[in-house]
């Protein structure tokens, strides 16, 4: 994945960023998107469960999960690295390795009792833990010594494919052109705007008075100003008001992610000095552009309060709009893309001292999400129809009901999915709708024409209303929405890419039913030899997914083509067998030259939580590995996103296991089909998806040469059992709570943390952990790797090493080019372990 300045902004009055865009951070160094994006799915307007507010706990979206590639093919590692007794030991001399002290601790639950020495590294205020901590950096820091200059050797490399300067193409908002760029030099994005047209007359006088000051372009923030004062900077959500006068946005200094609320005063260029909220974490601003309403925290980061502030009150003088008290669900706001309504119950945002409303009732499982158009109410759910017809294996349904009565039992059905089509996502414009389908597996995007006339006595299908299916690239395209703020246009934007394809800014125009490609991810130092480039003529055999065919979907276009990178890497989509019979979803990626089938090393990446997707777009990064003939494998395991929402409820709860044995029976096909060499298949987890590794791990440890752990939630069991932390009572809709026997039992069968193997001959693991994160705290990679140390081979676990960011959160900190010189070691340390040398890699570049 490139890196993506839309991460950490969504300049939108209506559909904004939710806790979503909050997950992201600097990553790595591409521009991939506009500078705005739309939420996955408009705000649930009741008080959503953990499934509606998984982007809460510990999961990665698309935009955080870290595209992570190795780099080099070597020879196979010479026998020499391995012991006939166990073939993952190391002999270079290295320090000896930190053990850390163990003080008795016995816990209790169920009747079952278990011994955890490590249990005191849970306070990391501990000054044992931190040197403890300070310790294994050191040890890390040894064990890499040999690997600085293949390290320099990787960040050059991934620097030179880097830009100087990126810059987004402006998207219009009323009189104004927002964009975003990324200075020469610099490691942050900027968002900036100017005015669309230049205004004559009088009216300029009044509008042009306070824009003179700034010159053409008016920077609104600069993430460098930020980081270059604090040494750290998250910005979570971003709004400017609907009169374009005020930016509200949340800024994270620290790392622990609780949230400052800032407003700065885009007249004066001026944040306003009143006093800041802490814990803040949605805003939506009301149509008169100065009350802004907002969420905050409680002490375990759950959003449970909605308030209401005035531009230039006192933070003390803010009124209490709602109060969840139940700890099982958290609150979201945002505003209808229209801007007349905010959605949390249902407030009117013309009128916001009217008071809540609300649309429903509170049922299990049962979501509404909401939109506004025309004086209705379009909604996007998965509750029972009037038929009682239970259609939550399919996904949702769209219906509606009029604004003047919004009742939840007023919905008229509109569009029903069909036996093979999901509705998962919908978007809204004075004239179009547009949905987002799955359809058989794979995604299909359509507009319709509206006001139109439904017929509310029939379940309709989306083909009677004559949608306008979105022309996409092939190559497994992936579709991410743009920001599309503007409900007035006519034009919806995507970003459209593949792992093979660098990303693609496409305007879709409704009303005229073309299309046209406004800019491509500019990818330096690649020979243009190696360059496909899909031309207007022959664009036609390059796309899909157009279930009804007209030729004038594809004829009608604007298009100048766009360029892939299909004649020189292959992508492809197999299905692996599962343990119960189920076909997972694989998805490989190799270079057609550097590539040999049975000997090369791969990299196997899973997730498999909150029902999220695998991020497998376009990475340049990615193409140090693949040059060097690694394969880099995607698994689409359960309890991640699939063809149906059942795809995640059979991963998650007490189906957990069936994602762990997923992500083992795609680690095995690898092999047993000849694709990677034996021993030269590595692993990457991500957060919640460290679970899916460590588990393997303890389960087959002969599977796995290497791993990567990234922010690791390992200690999964003694974690769900303490409600005191941060988003534990929130996850427990995902993996259960272990205060009931059944999903204790459960969880205690894969808890990676309470299930390593005694005298377990381990893969060599890099875990790394950030001492400010509030998500998964830092002592669950700390325990991991010091029981690992006292429990595993000595000779194994010498080759285990832990590194911890003292300074960052869960996203650690960096921009793109700190992100390239991480990356550079994660890729280092799979090379030693491989048995690659510099010395290996100069002789292979002069072949």
């Amino acid at each position: 994945m490139g890196w993506c300045l839309l991460t950490h902004l969504t300049l939108l009055p209506q559909q904004f960023c939710s806790y979503d865009t909050v997950n992201t951070h600097p990553g790595p160094s591409h521009l991939k998107s506009p500078p705005f994006s739309a939420p996955s799915r408009p705000t649930s307007t009741t008080t959503v469960s953990m499934a509606a507010s998984r982007l809460l706990s510990r999961n990665l979206t698309k935009k955080t999960l870290l595209s992570f590639n190795s780099y080099l093919f070597p020879k196979l590692a010479s026998s020499a690295l391995f012991s006939t007794r166990c073939r993952r030991q190391f002999t270079p001399a290295l320090p000896q390795r930190p053990a850390a002290k163990k003080v008795p601790f016995t816990a209790t639950a169920h009747g079952v009792t278990w011994k955890d020495p490590y249990h005191w590294m849970s306070d990391i205020n501990d000054p044992d833990f931190i040197s403890y901590l300070n310790q294994e950096n050191s040890y890390a820091e040894a064990f890499m010594q040999d690997t600085l200059n293949m390290r320099r050797i990787l960040y050059s490399e991934m620097v030179s494919r880097i830009p100087s300067k990126i810059s987004t193409p402006p998207e219009r908002w009323g009189p104004w052109l927002y964009y975003q760029c990324i200075p020469e030099g610099k490691e942050y994005p900027v968002l900036c705007r100017k005015l669309a047209v230049e205004r004559k007359g009088w009216a300029a006088t009044v509008f042009n008075s306070f824009i003179g000051r700034f010159g053409r372009d008016q920077v609104l923030l600069d993430w460098n100003e930020i980081a270059e004062k604090h040494g750290y900077v998250h910005v979570g959500t971003c709004r400017v008001s609907p009169d374009h006068s005020f930016l509200a946005y949340t800024l994270d200094t620290t790392g622990n992610e609780q949230f400052q609320l800032q407003i700065k005063d885009l007249r004066t260029n001026s944040i306003i000095p009143q006093p800041r909220v802490q814990g803040v974490v949605s805003l939506a601003w009301a149509q008169d552009g100065c009350t802004l309403f907002y969420t905050i925290c409680d002490q375990n980061q759950r959003p449970y309060r909605v308030l209401c502030t005035k531009i230039g009150s006192h933070s003390g003088d803010d009124a209490e709009i709602h109060t969840e008290n139940d700890s099982r669900f958290c609150i979201d706001i945002t505003s209808t893309k229209d801007g007349k309504f905010v959605t949390v119950y249902i407030i009117n945002a013309t009128n916001p001292q009217a008071g809540l409303q609300r649309f429903c009732k509170r049922v299990s499982g049962v979501q509404y999400f909401l939109e506004h158009q025309h004086n209705a109410f379009y909604v996007l759910t998965n509750a029972p129809t009037s038929k009682d017809k239970n259609i939550s294996d399919n996904g949702y349904y769209l219906a509606r009901c009029g604004d003047e009565d919004v009742q939840s039992h007023n919905l008229q059905n509109v569009i029903m999915p069909g036996e093979d089509t999901c509705l998962e996502d919908m978007d809204i414009f004075n004239g179009h709708l547009v949905l987002f389908l799955n359809r058989n597996g794979s995604p299909l995007i359509c507009s319709i024409d509206v006001p139109t006339e439904f017929d509310c006595e029939k379940e309709m299908d989306i083909d009677d209303l004559n949608p306008w299916y979105f022309p996409l690239p092939s190559n497994m395209c992936t579709v991410t929405p743009g920001s599309n703020h503007d409900f007035m246009n006519t034009v919806y934007r995507v970003v459209l890419s593949s792992p093979v394809m660098p990303d693609l800014l496409v305007d879709y125009d409704m009303s005229r039913k073309i299309f046209s490609i406004v800019q491509q991810e500019d990818v330096r130092n690649i020979s243009t030899g190696d360059v496909e480039s899909c031309s207007h003529d022959h664009e036609v055999n390059k796309l899909l997914n157009i279930p009804i065919e007209k030729k004038t979907d594809v004829d009608n276009n604007e298009s100048r083509g766009w360029k892939d990178f299909s004649g020189k890497y292959i992508c492809e989509e197999k299905e692996v067998l599962s343990h119960d019979g189920v076909k997972i979803p694989l998805t490989i990626l190799f270079s057609r030259s550097a590539y040999q089938k049975g000997q090369s090393p791969g990299l196997l990446q899973g997730y498999g939580a909150y029902g999220e997707v695998l991020d497998k777009s376009w990475c340049p990064d990615r193409l140090s590995l693949l040059d060097r003939g690694w394969m880099f494998a995607f698994a689409d395991v359960r309890g991640g996103a699939g063809p149906a929402p059942s795809w995640h409820r059979s991963g998650c709860g007490l189906n957990k296991l069936n994602s762990i044995h997923d992500f083992i029976a795609c680690g095995e096909y690898l092999i047993n089909e000849g694709f990677i060499h034996k021993n030269q298949l590595t692993a990457l987890g991500i957060s919640a998806g460290c679970l899916l590794v460590g588990a393997a791990i303890n389960m087959h440890p002969q599977l796995f040469r290497a791993a990567i752990l990234k922010v690791p939630f390992l200690d999964v069991l003694n974690t769900l059992l303490d409600p005191n932390l941060p988003l534990t009572t929130l996850d427990y809709e995902e993996f259960g709570n272990p205060q009931t026997k059944s999903c204790f039992d459960y969880i205690l069968k894969y808890s990676p943390y309470n299930n390593i193997p005694r005298g377990i001959c381990c893969p060599s693991m890099l875990v790394s952990a950030s001492l400010n994160d509030s998500r998964v705290g830092v002592w669950e990679a700390a325990k991991w790797v010091a029981k690992i140390r006292d429990t595993a081979c000595s000779s194994c676990s010498s080759s285990v090493i832990l590194q911890t960011n003292t300074s960052g959160g869960h996203f650690q900190e960096g921009g793109r080019f700190a992100h390239c010189w991480e990356t550079a070691y994660d890729y280092a340390f799979l090379m030693k372990i491989m048995g690659a040398t510099e010395k290996q890699d100069m002789r292979k570049e002069l072949q």
